[in-house]
């Protein structure tokens, strides 16, 4: 099991790096975390809903996604109150107060019948905590940490992040704030995210091991460049910090960073692209001149759509896309995009109805249940961005409550051809008569690299630009090429035989792939 120091220390992606490494091993391995707070989630084949991340991980052990994974998911619709997803299904909304008191521990049987089901299956389950252990105001009521490894008997790895500094004192404080049952599951320590170099670290690193009695299994350096499909959008304030500048690309699309942005992920592929800079703007700040705006998903598209008319960016948006600026939405950015959305059922939001941007001819209503399926679409729309070729099918999944309908003239953006693994002729989104302005419910339509690349021409057409040059391979292939990449760097920072020996393992992780 991997434990964080705090939030954001890499757990996550070492999950995915073990997962990988013990598969090129020859072992069979499943990802675990019991409980995740994400709003980046994703479907799996029997339409059930889990964290991003686990899904990664299950890529990295070369397996489907299964909820099992990640029985447990809350989805922060914001005022400390998250909507709760037990075995990919949701059960409702819950005040943060209400389900730490009252809820969580109640799952526990859920939780240990989930992981019961992938330890008989599989060789070696990497589990992931989430937090810290040492949140002294949670540990009666969590099911994610150090009550998950005593149920299943794993030993611990600890992870720091030595990047944003204090990383010894954050080791040695958790450690003296857990029980002494809970410290002798603590079985390593993984110092992640080092820049400099190691023989400086090192009479830091003995006095660590001094000091706790615990081995540092390794120094993992930071890895710049895209990583992984992030699930916590701090990963966005790091991806702001790093935007280029506006100089550095040819094409400027700028996503509104909605204070409950859901499946940003949705966006990573384009982030990728040369001669692209994405850019995610807060909704305090003003959009500049970009070539494309985004919406992207909302966990809670009305409270979200409240703060862009507070502070003036709905008109913006409205005016830029007058001017001829190209506005996109997806999922909750979609419904933004239309004359009304309704609440009537209090499904996201208190607030029984709003008006939305107006810029497509469509209202939407909320109501349950939940949509939530893999899809395969083809092109619809019309208009200059949308004489797509050899897009071929596209692949995508739904994850969404409302039910949009246009009205008089919009066109459909794609119309689903597959849904739920069934064989459907269901109309999804809209597009505006002069095909500038679209939306649509499928997540992941960015990931098809014919339409990405397609969507990216015209955008340079209009800007008077040369055709593009140099795209990048397959985004699913080059995202494999980063898990490979990513495994043997962290598996050239690990003492394998030693991690080998704390696991028990039979057969030995080191191998002639990780010398590759």
């Amino acid at each position: 099991m991997l434990q964080g120091t705090s939030s954001h220390v890499g757990k996550s992606v070492l999950a995915a790096a073990l997962c990988r490494i013990f598969y090129r091993a020859g072992y069979k391995v499943a990802p675990f975390k019991a409980q995740n707070m994400a709003n980046n989630s994703y479907v799996t084949a029997d339409g059930g809903e889990m964290g991003r991340a686990q899904v990664v991980q299950a890529w990295a052990a070369g397996v489907e996604p299964r909820v099992e994974m990640n029985p447990v998911l809350l989805k922060p619709t914001g005022h400390s109150c998250s909507q709760v997803i037990v075995m990919g299904r949701p059960v409702g909304n819950l005040g943060a107060k209400e389900y730490h008191k009252d809820f969580a521990l109640s799952l526990l049987d859920t939780v240990a019948r989930a992981y019961a089901t992938l330890a008989a299956e599989f060789e070696i389950i990497v589990i992931e905590g989430a937090g810290s252990p040492a949140e002294i105001n949670l540990k009666d009521q969590e099911i994610a940490n150090m009550r998950i490894a005593k149920m299943v008997g794993a030993p611990v790895l600890l992870v720091t992040d030595i990047d944003r500094g204090g990383a010894l004192a954050s080791v040695v404080g958790t450690l003296e704030l857990l029980e002494p049952d809970e410290r002798a599951l603590v079985a390593g320590i993984i110092i992640n995210k080092f820049r400099g170099d190691l023989s400086l670290l090192k009479p830091a690193l003995d006095f660590l091991e001094k000091k706790t009695g615990k081995p540092v299994l390794g120094v993992i350096p930071y890895l710049p460049g895209p990583s992984l499909p992030e699930e916590d959008s701090v990963a966005l304030e790091e991806r702001q910090r790093n935007t280029p500048d506006p100089g550095t690309g040819e094409l400027d699309i700028a996503i509104v960073l909605l204070p409950r942005i859901s499946n940003f992920t949705d966006f990573d592929a384009l982030e990728r692209e040369p001669g692209v800079r994405v850019r995610y703007v807060e909704v305090s700040k003003p959009l500049g001149r970009p070539d494309l705006v985004i919406l992207p998903g909302s966990k809670n598209t009305i409270e979200d759509l409240l703060l862009l008319k507070q502070y003036g960016r709905d008109k913006e948006i409205i005016r830029l896309a007058r001017q001829g600026t190209p506005v996109v939405g997806i999922c909750g950015g979609f419904q933004m995009l239309g004359e009304l959305i309704r609440d009537p059922f209090k499904v996201e939001s208190s607030t029984p109805e709003l008006e939305g941007l107006g810029l497509l001819p469509m209202i939407t209503t909320f109501k349950l249940p939940k949509a939530t399926y893999l899809v395969e679409a083809e092109v619809a729309g019309l208009g200059p961005f949308w004489g797509l070729t050899n897009c071929g099918l596209l692949k995508g999944y739904e994850i969404h409550m409302g039910v949009s309908e246009k009205r008089g003239e919009a066109l459909p953006a794609f119309y689903i051809k597959s849904r739920g693994g069934e064989t459907v002729e269901i109309q999804d989104g809209a597009v505006s008569i002069d095909g500038h302005i679209w939306g649509t419910y499928i997540h992941g339509i960015f990931d098809n690299d014919g339409f990405r690349q397609s969507f990216i021409e015209k955008l340079r057409q209009r800007r008077g630009l040369r055709p593009g040059e140099g795209y990048r391979r397959g985004f699913e292939a080059e995202q494999e090429e980063r898990l490979e990449e990513l495994a043997r760097t962290v598996a050239s920072h690990l003492d394998l035989e030693k991690l080998g020996q704390i696991m028990g393992l039979e057969r030995p992780l080191a191998g002639g792939w990780f010398a590759r």
